[in-house]
């Protein structure tokens, strides 16, 4: 989750990540990301906030497609560390209006990116 500069190799669609600032303790507080799912492609930049070692959330602070994306991954260890839930929570507003199955594929691929 945190190691942004491997997103354009897990998921497909993130074409660049570059950290533009970490806090203190080396973790990422905001990141560029070039998105490009063909017909959907964006240049945005996240503000991350990390709550601890298990929770990280963010939100748009710029965009050319979105008019806002907030997220969170919480991380539960289980069985003693051998497994771990995640919990995953987005909502996102996209900018431009689109056609209906247009505005659906733009969210799918921004979900299905964050999995």
């Amino acid at each position: 989750i945190a190691d942004f500069a491997r997103y354009p190799e897990w998921t497909g669609e993130v074409k660049e990540a570059e950290v533009l600032s970490t806090d203190e303790q080396g973790r990422a507080e905001q990141v560029r990301l070039v998105l490009d799912a063909g017909a959907i492609k964006d240049d945005h930049v996240l503000a991350y906030t990390w709550t601890g070692e298990n929770e990280v959330s963010w939100s748009l602070v710029k965009s050319q497609m979105l008019r806002s994306l907030d997220g969170t991954y919480a991380l539960t260890p289980l069985a003693g560390g051998e497994r771990t839930e995640v919990t995953y929570r987005l909502a996102v507003d996209v900018k431009i209006p689109l056609l209906g199955m247009i505005k659906r594929k733009a969210e799918k691929v921004i979900i299905d990116r964050a999995l």
